[in-house]
Formats: structure tokens, C-alpha cells, sequence
């Protein structure tokens, strides 16, 4: 997979321009302006859960809305 651009916005509406690059299938960094704001690993066993880096520094909607495009792109992915 290739890195991915998503604009999405956090708990109290405020947008924000993320970059989500891979590390491993499972484990990916969230960037914002180029610096790292995340590291989160996917759940194989349920799409619906991820592990968030000690030092995650967006919400919870931020990583929801990551967690989601990286599934809904491997998905795509995976079709072609």
C-alpha cells in the first residue's frame, strides 16, 4: 500500500490534513505537516478495533477516520 492523503475532522469539528504511510500489513504512521502525530496497528482479528501508539496525539474521531480508509483501501485493494 501506498501512502494515502485524507482530510478529516476531529471532535470538535476542526479539519485535518493526514498523511498515513505503512510500516508493516498491520501497522501504519499518521502524519500531520509532516511530523508524526501517530503509529496504529489494525486489528486482523477485528476490523473493528486498533492499537494506538503511547504518544498518539489525535482524537479518537481522527483515528477512527484513519482506521477506516486504511480498511476501506485495502478492501479496494484487494478487489482490483
Amino acid at each position: 500500500m501506498e501512502q494515502i492523503n485524507i482530510e478529516a475532522a476531529d471532535n470538535e469539528g476542526t479539519g485535518h490534513l493526514l498523511t498515513i504511510k505503512p510500516i508493516s500489513e498491520e501497522r501504519y504512521q499518521v502524519f500531520e505537516q509532516q511530523e508524526r502525530v501517530a503509529t496504529i496497528e489494525i486489528d486482523e482479528q477485528d476490523l473493528g478495533h486498533c492499537r494506538q501508539s503511547l504518544d498518539c496525539r489525535i482524537d479518537l474521531s481522527l483515528i477512527n477516520a484513519v482506521r477506516e480508509t486504511i480498511i476501506s483501501h485495502r478492501k479496494n485493494s484487494f478487489q482490483r
